[in-house]
């Protein structure tokens, strides 16, 4: 997920074990300002422990490394809002932070020097490896699970597009993704980037998964990841049918609208794109008229 350690284990992948790679919780938080935060780290045994920040575009920096219980830090500044506390039996090690401010958004990683032996050889090196990290947003506002989902169904033809809408969710990541019997689809899989919603920086996103016709009796599932809450919406319960709560005519209507504010969503996520397009043709069409105006003229 996170560029930074992916780069550290693509290179160290031959020299260190996943059991040695410091495991971090949570993976993502939201705190208001003013309020603390709390993250873990996990080392398979004991041993001194570093932590860095990283901020958007930068490089990831220092702040600390505790040995024996004392934190030494790199900026004498932090030491009132930054504390780290240690399992007095195992090896987790935990990064405080009081008072938060936007300042203090960004993501933490914790890190420790892995002695590398080398096989047939008494000696060995040091590589220092870092934990998978652990994303921080400091708001105004508190995280907050979406307030709705469905699944819409529309059949055109011999396929059937389902369109996943997540509503009103903060802070703004999510993860998105179709199952089928456990497993991941990917195939024939559009996702959405998310937008804001209301005035509120309440967030949305939807997702579309388009099968054969003759998969109907199939059940998909859509599932989202958000750090307030997960869950799995089947498709063959999404649907409702005139026999249940509405006639004919207000199902149709409202799967209409539904449909159309889905295109609507997916027009504007590929106008982008076509924009490009657009301007590669008009320039087309421009060199082939003057050139066809130079014919005649010939």
């Amino acid at each position: 997920m996170l560029l930074f350690p992916v780069l550290l284990a693509t290179s160290f992948w031959s020299c260190v074990d996943m059991q040695s790679v410091p495991v971090q919780t949570p993976e993502m938080q939201t705190q208001m300002k003013g309020m603390s935060a709390s993250m873990s780290c996990q080392l398979g045994e004991k041993n001194v422990v570093h932590w860095y920040r990283q901020l958007p575009g930068q490089p990831p920096k220092r702040i600390l490394y505790e040995t024996g219980g004392t934190a030494v830090f790199e900026d004498n500044n932090d030491r009132n809002r930054f504390q780290v506390r240690n399992h007095p039996t195992q090896p987790v090690y935990d990064l405080v932070i009081n008072s938060l401010t936007p300042r203090d958004s960004g993501t933490y990683y914790c890190a420790y020097w892995f002695y590398h032996s080398i096989r047939g050889k008494r000696s060995g090196y040091y590589i220092k490896v870092f934990g998978s990290g652990t994303k921080l947003i400091v708001s105004e506002k508190r995280s907050s699970p979406p307030k709705s989902s469905e699944i819409l169904q529309k059949k055109h033809e011999n396929q059937i597009m389902y369109v996943c809408f997540i509503e009103k969710f903060y802070p703004e990541v999510i993860r998105v993704t179709w199952t089928e019997d456990e497993k991941e689809v990917t195939d024939n899989v559009v996702k959405g980037d998310t937008w804001q919603s209301t005035k509120e920086d309440e967030y949305s996103i939807a997702s579309w998964l388009t099968v054969p016709a003759e998969s109907e009796d199939k059940k998909y599932y859509c599932k989202y990841e958000h750090e307030e809450k997960s869950t799995s919406l089947p498709t063959q319960d999404s649907v409702k049918t005139a026999s249940q709560e509405e006639d004919c005519g207000t199902v149709f209507n409202r799967d209409q609208l539904m449909h159309r504010t889905a295109y609507l969503v997916y027009v504007i996520l590929l106008l982008k794109s076509s924009m490009y397009n657009i301007i590669i043709l008009f320039f087309i069409y421009r060199m082939w008229a003057l050139t066809k105006h130079r014919g005649k003229k010939a």
